[in-house]
């Protein structure tokens, strides 16, 4: 290395520095690309298909596509989606089509974010990908089935990138103590240090931008020596003035001493002020926002109020509607409640009402109680499947006549022609039931709402059969 490389090396930020240069240097996702994966021995054995890597950030998408176009000594373009108009694809895709003809190199088109390609610019990328002027890598944490177009999809191959464990972490903190030949221990507390990988959340980006901070603040802060070493002559009658004092004995100089060491080292709440906070990974209009709506609206209905309110302490953290999350639990109330617990949907209405009335933050001490009542609740379906199975019954007997008896009766002409007639006023009867038909002669037996056995809807089941056989 000359000197100008060295010195521009010296410049470059950390994830620049320690980001791997070729397949077997990058940390995490062994499943996938690792020596013993499919995917891994094919790459080494000099098959590289166009792919879609999908994986959370931080988790190495970006290092893979430049590792790849090390590996196959290709030609790399490095674009971002957001950026990227279709002027510049098909500049790209023609240059990548004359370097394969005429020198036969093989061009790595690395797409950041291409879920936000357009239908438009992801059919220009086709007739290039599809010839093997460019082998397209693209980066998305969306889903792709869901962002892509089918006909580009069907000439990728999908690779899942998993969100890096401690282990991964721990991994990259030592290549950091290499680089700058001081051990993490030697600037934070033990429990800064194992904090540090929960700040990270399997991030290796938000690391390895946390460790340059943190480095960056230890190498100008005070050293141990310089808070505990003044100058010689007042050090000198310090020690002489605590050693004269009675209730100064060398027990307490040597507490200050071990104190003043400790005070070089960053604790939690130190290390959390300068990196500034946690967001947490999250984004309304993305795959995160609908698996975790998922996650809150299957826990609830699964029963588990534990895991109901992590999911929407989730989505809230993240920047989530509150007012979206209480809808849902309005529909959830009848859907997966309904009549076992019928003042499910009265407390879901009333949460709504009061997120709308006092918004955040104390509208989600609301959806709290809402989350884990509805989440406590006996569960019912049935009132679910009756409307289903009426709307099927519909669709296959269409516009069936309502019975005589059931229909208004209030003009001469309907009278005349039998309306109401032989109508049963169930509370002239018995038990206010009447033995009647209600549907049309062609469905009369038909049976839609099934009511179990859940919470209140046991009652419901026994009243029904109970007034039957005593009408």
């Amino acid at each position: 290395m000359d000197l100008f490389s060295s010195a521009a090396q010296s410049l470059s930020p950390l994830s620049e520095i320690l980001r791997p240069k070729n397949l077997d240097q990058i940390i995490g996702q062994q499943k996938t690309i690792g020596l013993h994966s499919k995917l891994g021995q094919m790459l080494r054995k000099g098959y590289l298909p166009s792919l879609i890597i999908w994986g959370p950030p931080g988790t190495g998408k970006t290092t893979f596509a430049l590792a790849l176009s090390q590996h196959f000594n290709a030609h790399f373009v490095n674009i971002n989606a957001i950026d990227a108009g279709a002027k510049v694809l098909r500049e790209v895709g023609e240059a990548g089509r004359d370097r394969r003809l005429q020198i036969q190199q093989k061009t790595v088109l690395f797409v950041d974010e291409i879920h936000r390609f357009n239908k438009s610019q992801q059919d220009i990328l086709l007739p290039f990908v599809e010839k093997g002027d460019l082998v397209l890598v693209g980066a998305t944490t969306e889903n792709p089935s869901y962002e892509l177009n089918r006909a580009l999809l069907s000439r990728c191959r999908v690779v899942v990138f998993e969100r890096l464990t401690e282990a991964d972490l721990e991994q990259i903190i030592h290549r950091a103590e290499d680089h700058y030949q001081k051990k993490i221990d030697q600037i934070l507390t033990a429990a800064a240090a194992e904090n540090i990988l929960d700040f990270s959340d399997g991030d290796a980006r938000r690391l390895i931008n946390s460790l340059e901070i943190l480095y960056s603040f230890s190498s100008f802060a005070p050293s141990a020596d310089s808070i505990s070493s003044p100058s010689s002559a007042t050090s000198s009658s310090e020690e002489l003035n605590l050693q004269s004092q009675p209730d100064s004995p060398s027990s307490l100089q040597q507490n200050s001493q071990i104190s003043s060491s400790s005070k070089n080292l960053l604790d939690v709440a130190e290390m959390r002020e300068l990196l500034q906070g946690n967001p947490i990974g999250y984004d309304k209009n993305s795959e995160m926002h609908y698996d975790l709506v998922s996650a809150l609206i299957k826990s609830v209905r699964g029963s588990d109020p534990d895991a109901a309110v992590y999911y929407l302490a989730r989505m809230l953290e993240g920047g989530e509607d509150p007012v979206f999350i209480a809808r849902r639990l309005i529909i959830l109330a009848s859907e997966d409640i309904g009549n076992a617990d019928p003042r499910a949907i009265s407390v879901a209405v009333s949460g709504l009402q009061a997120v709308e009335a006092i918004g955040l933050p104390e509208g989600a001490i609301t959806l709290a109680q809402v989350t884990t009542y509805l989440a406590s609740c006996p569960k019912s379906n049935a009132s679910y499947n009756a409307l289903n199975r009426a709307r099927e019954l519909v669709e296959k007997t269409k516009t069936l006549p309502v019975p005589l008896h059931l229909r208004s009766a209030k003009t001469n002409l309907a009278k005349d022609l039998g309306y109401g007639k032989d109508y049963k006023y169930p509370h002239s009867h018995p038990k206010g039931w009447a033995s009647q038909s209600y549907l049309p002669e062609e469905v009369k037996d038909a049976k839609l709402y099934e009511p179990t056995t859940h919470g209140f809807e046991k009652t419901i089941r026994e009243y029904l059969a109970w007034m039957k056989n005593q009408g």
